[in-house]
């Protein structure tokens, strides 16, 4: 039986009682109304029926009244069903609400991670102009004071082109071999704290090459060392010293493939590169990638210098030590 059906009983009751109640009333009223003609045992009779007439009345209304109160208890339920099932409308849109918040909130960290990844690639693109800049202009001045030196002095051509030298090559002055080798000493008992000293000797740049009549630096294998490659060093040491890997790391890879275009894979000057970036490795503590890297400088320049080559005991050095 539904709940419509027994309002509907209830209600029915309730018309029978009320009219129950009506047709009592009247009774009551009539006796009342004829006590005065019968004798006083018919008068008490009559009491009694009346008495039995206010009972029934007063169970009649009792109940009607709990009839009407099941009618309201049955409306306030129907009450709180509606609300119920509005309350469930409501909540099913808030969890479609917060699912359409979600996607949105999952987008929107998504293009976040897609603009930080892009903000480093341009930030990596900036340095990278920024080093071919300073290897430009590095590459203008040298020229100038090459041909300035040259139409300047030509009576003392070889005191002024070793002078000229020593100042793009500071570090290798010393004859008896003892700074020569630097990277491979910093890397025996240099200050592992120190990036400056970890990257600070340009003894590797220069390990493979003597210096022509000219002034120039000349590798024994007859090539000119490019002097971007000191330049390239400056700034990686520079990158080092302040921690910047994400930045010295890809401007070693740009100038290693550059040089892998323009002279091919076995060449010095590659194996030059590949320790300086092993160098760099080696300082973020990625000593796999920094063995592999010194591996193929130690094949490069065993086959273009030579196995007795000393850039070759360098090379075998590092490679221990590491």
């Amino acid at each position: 039986m539904s709940q419509d059906d027994i309002l509907q009983s209830t209600k029915s009751v309730i018309q029978g009682l009320d009219a129950l109640k009506n047709e009592h009333g009247k009774m009551l009223e009539n006796i009342l109304g004829s006590t005065q003609k019968f004798s006083a045992m018919e008068t008490n009779k009559l009491e009694e029926k009346v008495g039995l007439l206010r009972k029934s009345m007063d169970m009649i209304e009792l109940g009607i009244g709990e009839a009407q109160v099941m009618m309201q208890l049955g409306n306030h339920l129907q009450n709180l069903e509606a609300e119920k099932h509005k309350l469930r409308t409501q909540v099913k849109r808030l969890c479609q609400e917060n699912a359409w918040l979600r996607d949105e909130l999952a987008s929107s960290q998504k293009k976040l991670h897609e603009c930080e990844q892009t903000n480093v690639a341009y930030a990596v693109e900036i340095e990278h102009l920024k080093f071919l800049k300073d290897v430009k202009q590095f590459d203008v001045d040298n020229e100038n004071l090459s041909s300035q030196t040259t139409s300047g002095t030509n009576g003392n051509q070889p005191n002024s082109n070793q002078d000229l030298v020593n100042d793009l090559f500071p570090s290798d002055d010393n004859d008896n071999g003892q700074d020569i080798y630097g990277d491979q000493q910093d890397m025996n008992g240099g200050n592992q704290s120190d990036h400056s000293k970890k990257f600070g000797s340009y003894a590797d740049l220069l390990m493979s090459h003597s210096q022509s009549a000219t002034g120039s630096f000349i590798s024994t294998t007859g090539y000119e060392i490019p002097a971007r490659l000191k330049t390239l060093h400056n700034l990686v040491i520079q990158y080092a010293s302040q921690g910047r890997y994400e930045v010295a790391v890809p401007l070693c890879r740009q100038a290693l493939e550059d040089l892998e275009k323009t002279s091919g894979h076995q060449h010095p000057d590659v194996a030059t590169m590949l320790n300086i970036l092993a160098l760099v490795y080696r300082d973020q503590s990625k000593f796999k990638e920094a063995s592999s890297l010194l591996n193929d400088a130690l094949a490069i320049r065993e086959k273009t210098l030579g196995p007795d080559h000393p850039a070759v005991a360098a090379t075998l050095n590092n490679l221990a030590v590491l």
